[in-house]
């Protein structure tokens, strides 16, 4: 084989392998972001439970529990889509690092068998590539919804703290 065909083929497999290395950081990096998530749901569920616990013959909520049910609520509305959204990712990036590795294989059995046919090792390696690509979008958009739930909860503390007696 030249030796321009086996820097070629290398090249090819190496750039799949660079690939499938960033899509582990993200898997590993998803999988926080998802555990993170259960760990607020169990505190916001604890919260709720004290909120709802009152005993019978109890006064009626005041303006602050019932500010604090709200945002709960709100909370735990948005914790789902994260959920939702970081499960989606999670699936889409282990597809992605599948097809970058049939890519990586496909390259190297393709050029031990003397195929000249490139087709199949491109559209898995594009597959690979796209999916990489969803999962990100999908990652950009729970950021999104984690930060809007962190404003919406410090406007709350804010507005707690703006209430009490100096």
């Amino acid at each position: 084989m030249p030796s321009s065909l086996v820097a070629d083929v290398l090249g090819a497999m190496i750039t799949p392998a660079v690939l499938i290395s960033a899509g582990g950081t993200l898997v590993l990096s998803t999988s926080n972001r998802l555990s993170r998530v259960v760990d607020r749901v169990r505190v916001l569920a604890v919260d709720a439970e004290k909120l709802v616990a009152a005993s019978p013959g109890a006064a009626p909520p005041s303006a602050r529990e019932l500010g604090k049910r709200k945002l709960i609520k709100n909370q735990l509305r948005d914790l789902s889509k994260r959920a939702l959204l970081l499960r989606s990712a999670i699936a889409a990036l282990y597809v992605a690092i599948a097809f970058l590795i049939a890519t990586s294989i496909g390259v190297g059995v393709f050029t031990a068998l003397g195929f000249d046919y490139a087709a199949l090792p491109i559209t898995l390696g594009m597959l690979g590539t796209g999916g990489l690509l969803w999962a990100t979008s999908l990652l950009v958009r729970e950021a999104r919804l984690a930060i809007a739930s962190t404003l919406e909860e410090m406007a709350y503390a804010t507005e707690v703290l703006r209430n009490q007696p100096q």
